[in-house]
């Protein structure tokens, strides 16, 4: 039988069976003694004398238990049989298993006394844990192991011992994150596991993201008073092997360029986070055009466009009375086809307008915004609720990835996932043991719509703004993004002041972001990797995104 079992049939033992003693003085005792192993101070209350209750409100009482189940790090308290000891004292053994110290076995001695004709517990504070006597108060001292190492996919070290040391350097360093003193928001789960107030944990990357598993176990001592109540040694964790593959890693972290900015390159069909440099998890900013992705994908569900359709050429839309430029005032229009991969803006805010506020943000929330990621640390992609986004001009913004849409280039990763697997969103981690095979997938779309949207992604590369993402022999699927920053393109011409909306005759390449949403290879639904990628104040996606993408893809294929 287990030791659990045991001590569970042990607890009905004493609950049930009669013992010395009067029988109301054994029923206060036993139902003081199942109520502490359920956890319910109130009813424990009950039990002790008008005196003690008086003095320690159910507040105050249930704080010592739970303070000194805190310093143990308690994670069960198990009762057994009372025994009677006579003239009212009582001997009660607790069992408490605690994440630190192991199991702690002893006892508290109880003294019955008749109040007002019925036999209450004489309750003091050291009745709180185990072990304690009259006077003594519960502490710990405790100390962490060393910290485990973490493992690229291959074996490969990216941050080994004390120093956290890798021989992949930079590339490591993007990936693995810092150390840092408990923020105030993981005090309380520290104290429960019981790290010691100055410990070092994980406050960005992957030692965030795996903190727990890379402290180990603590160790250290338990003491009612100066007397030692229990004891065990540190234990150092087994390493941790990431999803993170070295190669692609060092691409991206490359790629990069030190630049600000972020790149997060996933394997779609199982979930899985091959490399990711910068901002790429926390940086949220405006997607730009990558958000066109999403726009079409409801566009096409809705049967508001076909691939077939034409529209005008044009230099900007006017919605709710206010003009929306194309990217340098540029003229577009042609195909879907065309206007997709040339990112027309002329088109697809009205687009977004005739889709409707509420049908947008339903597709961009099949695609994962307004959802966490999984991945701690992680921001999340957003989009306000329909209601809260305004007229046509606002829902146009959105549409083309303006206004108050922000996300991250993981976010835009798996937004191009989505499309690769044929309309499945998958779940993403940073842990190959996380789930067998295949990641577990979401409906974001139909597959013929998906199909439909891939082949307007393949223009963009072919023909289109991200040609610079192209790679000989391989069929890349993308959309570049230009995000306004400082500006914005809706302007509203004036008598006065007929050329307000006139192209900026000295660009500055400082007021966009550059985005670039991919996957390679396309036409299967079966793609090697997904890549995002955010240049912050970096101009136009198709010049600086897409060929800082292609090398990131590149390096995955060939893994």
């Amino acid at each position: 039988m287990a030791a659990g079992t045991v001590l569970a049939a042990a607890l009905v033992v004493g609950v049930v069976c009669a013992v010395t003693g009067g029988s109301g003085e054994r029923d206060t005792v036993q139902r003081f003694a199942a109520a502490w192993s359920r956890g319910d101070w109130a009813a424990m209350r009950r039990q002790t004398t008008g005196s003690a209750q008086s003095h320690w409100p159910l507040k105050a009482f249930a704080a010592r238990y739970t303070d000194a189940a805190a310093i143990a790090t308690a994670r069960g308290v198990t009762t057994g049989r009372p025994t009677d000891d006579g003239h009212g004292d009582w001997r009660l053994p607790v069992v408490v298993d605690t994440r630190v110290f192991g199991t702690v076995r002893n006892e508290v001695r109880l003294t019955v006394v008749q109040d007002s004709g019925k036999a209450r517990i004489d309750w003091h504070p050291n009745l709180a844990f185990p072990g304690l006597a009259v006077g003594e108060r519960l502490r710990r001292t405790t100390t962490l192991p060393d910290r485990a190492d973490l493992l690229a996919r291959d074996g490969t070290p990216l941050a080994q011992g004390p120093a956290r040391t890798s021989t992949l350097g930079a590339a490591a360093t993007a990936i693995v994150g810092a150390l840092g003193p408990i923020p105030a928001d993981r005090r309380l789960r520290a104290e429960q596991l019981g790290y010691p107030a100055d410990a070092q944990v994980g406050i960005t990357g992957l030692e965030r993201a795996f903190d727990e598993r890379l402290a180990g176990q603590p160790g250290g001592q338990l003491r009612a008073g100066v007397r030692l109540l229990a004891e065990r040694s540190p234990r150092k964790a087994a390493a941790v092997r990431t999803t993170i593959a070295p190669s692609v890693q060092e691409a991206a972290v490359t790629a990069l360029a030190g630049r600000l900015g972020g790149i997060v390159a996933i394997r779609p069909r199982t979930g899985e986070i091959l490399a990711a440099a910068g901002i790429g998890f926390s940086g949220l900013q405006p997607p730009g055009s990558t958000f066109k992705i999403i726009t079409v994908t409801g566009a096409l569900q809705a049967g508001i466009v076909k691939p077939t359709d034409t529209f005008a050429y044009a230099t900007s839309a006017t919605l709710s009375g206010v003009e929306l430029q194309n990217a340098n005032r540029e003229s577009c229009g042609g195909t879907l086809v065309k206007a997709f991969a040339d990112s027309c803006n002329s088109v697809f805010a009205p687009l977004g307008a005739r889709l409707g506020a509420k049908r947008l943000v339903q597709t961009a929330e099949a695609f994962g915004f307004n959802r966490p990621t999984g991945i701690t640390g992680a921001a999340t992609a957003s989009i306000p609720p329909p209601g809260d986004i305004g007229d046509d001009l606002a829902v146009g913004s959105s549409a083309i990835g303006q206004g108050r849409v922000q996300a991250t280039a993981l976010q835009m990763a798996i937004v191009a996932s989505a499309i690769g697997l044929r309309g499945r969103r998958p779940d993403v981690t940073l842990d190959p043991a996380r789930w067998p095979g295949d990641a577990p997938t979401h409906v974001a779309t139909t597959p013929a719509v998906a199909r439909k949207v891939e082949r307007l992604m393949l223009g963009v590369v072919r023909f289109g703004t991200g040609t610079a993402a192209a790679i000989s022999g391989v069929s890349v699927a993308g959309k570049t993004g230009t995000a306004e920053l400082k500006s914005t393109q809706a302007c509203v011409p004036t008598p006065d002041n007929p050329e307000s909306c006139a192209p900026d005759q000295h660009e500055d390449t400082t007021d966009t972001d550059a985005w670039f949403s991919s996957y390679a290879p396309a036409g299967s639904g079966h793609p090697r990797i997904a890549v995002g990628v955010l240049l912050v104040s970096a101009g136009a996606g198709g010049d600086t995104a897409a060929p800082a993408a292609r090398q990131v893809l590149q390096a995955g294929l060939k893994g």
